[in-house]
């Protein structure tokens, strides 16, 4: 039994799919094919149902696929206590990010990790999906770490670090009736238009619990991926939004106006999600030592354990 037979079988059970495997290990799918049937034939077992619209796991393949992802990571964890004395890291970290850049200063996040650490490629991706998105690809062994925002939420196979929250502002345009105030009870927003993320994305998850507890019904009229363009929305007449307040600094508050909401709780959560069921290796601990350093002008860090 080889660590390569047992990385290809993990990868088409992760994917379900023996062409998305090839696709993520960069190899051509015969090759994936054939080291999962020698594999298979080592051990005496069929370990993938191929007759599946998607491939499965049989009960041979459901219980060695914790003890493959133990062994790789025993693996791994050996290279990196060798590179980290002859001579860095190596490997290859995969991150997820939220839609809006702004929500972390990731350019420069990953920037002072590569100056660190250049040995180790780097490959960051967002999800569509938002916070739930990256959540279930961390899960799924398609991520090593993801920055999200889950708020009040503790979905299982992740460990969430927190690392900030930002308060939430109303965003109206400059001629609106509200524009003229310096604060703004929830009551007062039932009826009116709302520029909102889809569901999934934590500043969707904040304002709709905050309604929610005070009993406020709220119309969501457009729906928009990226929140760092929730100002110019607004700006263009097309409704009101909830926004973190980390984002409406400079040109985005042109034309607009922002103002609190009193007493409702809007609170934004910024973590690091890591799966439960294994150990950060290395290239990832050594990226979370450095998170403190890079959080978003107008973000408050929160005291967590190191």
């Amino acid at each position: 039994m080889e660590l390569r037979q047992l990385e290809y079988f993990v990868a088409v059970a992760e994917e379900q799919s023996f062409t998305r495997a090839a696709t993520r290990l960069h190899v051509v799918q015969s090759a994936v094919s054939a080291a999962v049937k020698t594999l298979e034939r080592e051990l005496g077992a069929t370990l993938l149902d191929r007759n599946a619209r998607r491939v499965l796991l049989t009960d041979a393949g459901a219980a060695l696929l914790p003890r493959a992802r133990a062994a790789l990571d025993a693996a791994r964890d050996a290279r990196d206590a060798v590179a980290e004395v002859s001579g860095g890291l190596r490997g290859t970290l995969r991150i997820g990010t939220l839609t809006s850049i702004r929500v972390i200063d990731l350019p420069a996040l990953l920037g002072e990790y590569h100056r660190r650490h250049p040995g180790v490629l780097l490959r960051t991706s967002a999800a569509t999906s938002g916070s739930l998105g990256l959540v279930e690809a961390i899960v799924e062994h398609r991520l090593d770490l993801a920055f999200v925002s889950l708020p009040g939420a503790r979905p299982a196979g992740v460990r969430l670090i927190e690392l900030a929250a930002s308060d939430m502002d109303l965003v109206v345009p400059a001629g609106h009736p509200l524009a003229g105030r310096t604060t703004v009870a929830i009551e007062e927003l039932a009826g009116m238009d709302f520029i909102d993320s889809p569901a999934g994305y934590g500043n969707r998850a904040v304002t709709d619990r905050a309604f929610t507890a005070a009993g406020v019904p709220r119309r969501v009229t457009i729906e928009i991926a990226d929140i760092a363009t929730g100002a110019a929305h607004v700006r263009h007449g097309l409704g009101i939004a909830l926004l973190p307040r980390f984002i409406l600094t400079g040109p985005d508050l042109d034309g607009v106006v922002t103002l609190p909401v009193a007493g409702a709780g809007l609170s934004w959560p910024l973590s690091l999600a890591v799966p439960t069921d294994r150990t950060p290796g290395a290239a990832a601990r050594a990226l979370i030592s450095l998170l403190d350093d890079h959080l978003p002008a107008g973000v408050t860090p929160r005291r967590r354990q190191p």
